[in-house]
């Protein structure tokens, strides 16, 4: 009797394990519930039966995560579908609460901007010191998901300079920092459910293999080997390719990317600069040229995509970024003249970047100021790190002139006749006009 008891008991206590532990679910944080956060990474780990907790300042997202603990991703192509992202909540990134939540995780992933990186450091470094001290011997992979080049190992930076020593040997064991690659248009359409998103049917992840500690599996992402050449690959070709397809429609009043690649002009030089870069990587990397030919390819086809319905001025916002010596324009235009590949087309790409000028954009005006007080080849140097004196920075500034062509709205001349003289309110307002956008204005007074 007593050992039927003791029997009945062992058993018992199996189930109660067993129960316990299908109901403890995996965890994984995503700080950033923008629509990168929601319909790209955050979709793929929910899709990978992990509760993901959202980490955000946006109090509208997280009420509305939290009250219908779902949204739905729809698949904007010429296909459409939709899909349901369940077992969700979030959190602010303030709230004490995300670090108990830390504790919890097996994967922390970002989608806010390099730039806000640095601002969501000290909480993970709180959450790994609380690990370190409750010695969670797990493994925890921080991915941070952005658009930049080796986003994580620069987020593992500001963590590392916040952690206590103890915490430092804790983190090198347990916690991996792992760089990735990531690629898919989420473009800002409005639904009827703020939390609901629309993407783009393609998407890659790619994530460095050697980083990753404790054999991570999430659907939808890609353990590789060579990481930066497909970091660069992503970078230096859509995203090149995106941004030249902005500036270019831009100049000639184009509201949307698809209305921009549609111009044949433009259809021309994205695609010869898009193949540019990717000679100038298959030398540095040792890519296969037609390869990456079909690629450039596939990216157009994705430009051509109706129902992204992206606008031009977003895909060029923060021009200043974009021209910085190691972002999507300069880089490859670098990399091309350094092997001395051809690079005319990568040139038109950087002085339509230099006309951007739009008045939301404090970036563009920036650059406009920046032309107006320095030149524009002490401004390109500033911009771009390419010495004033320089060969290279002599191109830039042919090619800034020779895009202007391109387009009936950029004027480098205003001639204007009167038979009478013109008021001079009126021309006070006209010249503060004309040196905000560095036109040359020549007045006639004919009597």
């Amino acid at each position: 009797m007593i050992a039927s008891e003791q029997g009945a008991n062992l058993i018992q206590h199996i189930l109660n394990k067993t129960k316990l532990n299908i109901i403890k679910m995996k965890q994984a944080i995503q700080f950033g519930a923008g629509n990168i956060g929601r319909g790209f990474i955050g979709a793929l780990l929910s899709q990978s039966d992990y509760h993901v907790v959202f980490a955000d300042v946006n109090t509208q997202i997280i009420d509305a995560i939290n009250n219908a603990g779902r949204y739905t991703v729809f698949i904007t192509d010429h296909e459409p579908e939709n899909f349901e992202v369940s077992n969700i909540s979030a959190l602010h990134t303030s709230d004490p609460a995300l670090i108990a939540k830390i504790c919890d995780s097996e994967v922390i992933t970002t989608a806010v901007g390099l730039g806000i990186l640095p601002k969501i450091a000290p909480v993970i470094a709180k959450g790994i010191e609380e690990r370190a001290k409750l010695k969670i011997n797990a493994a925890l992979n921080i991915i941070a998901c952005e658009n930049g080049v080796y986003a994580s190992t620069e987020l593992k930076k500001e963590v590392l300079a916040l952690l206590s020593p103890q915490a430092k040997q804790y983190c090198e064991e347990w916690v991996s920092f792992a760089d990735c690659s990531v690629d898919r248009i989420v473009p800002p359409i409005k639904t009827d459910n703020i939390a609901d998103v629309c993407v783009e049917r393609f998407y890659e992840w790619n994530v460095d293999a050697a980083q990753i500690k404790g054999g991570l599996q999430i659907q939808g992402m890609n353990p590789v080997k060579n990481l930066p050449a497909y970091i660069e690959r992503k970078l230096f070709t859509l995203n090149t390719g995106h941004a030249i397809i902005a500036y270019l429609g831009y100049m000639k009043g184009y509201d949307t990317i698809e209305q921009s690649i549609a111009d044949h002009d433009i259809l021309t030089i994205v695609r010869a600069a898009m193949n540019e870069s990717g000679a100038a990587l298959a030398r540095k990397f040792g890519m296969d040229l037609s390869e990456h030919s079909l690629y450039c390819e596939k990216i157009i086809k994705r430009f051509h995509n109706y129902y992204l319905n992206d606008v031009v001025t977003r895909i060029g916002r923060d021009p200043l970024r974009k021209l910085s010596a190691n972002d999507r324009l300069i880089s490859p235009l670098t990399t091309a003249y350094k092997y001395g590949l051809p690079i005319d087309n990568l040139l038109l790409g950087v002085g339509a970047a230099l006309h951007f000028q739009y008045p939301a954009d404090a970036q563009s005006r920036q650059i406009q100021e920046m032309i107006r007080e320095s030149g524009l080849a002490a401004a390109v140097e500033k911009m771009t790190g390419i010495a004033a004196e320089s060969p290279l920075n002599m191109q830039i500034i042919k090619a800034y002139k020779d895009v202007a062509s391109l387009s009936p709205l950029v004027v480098k001349k205003v001639e204007i006749i009167s038979v009478s003289g013109i008021e001079a309110r009126l021309v006070s307002e006209l010249l503060k006009k004309a040196k905000e956008y560095n036109y040359d204005i020549l007045l006639k007074y004919v009597s």
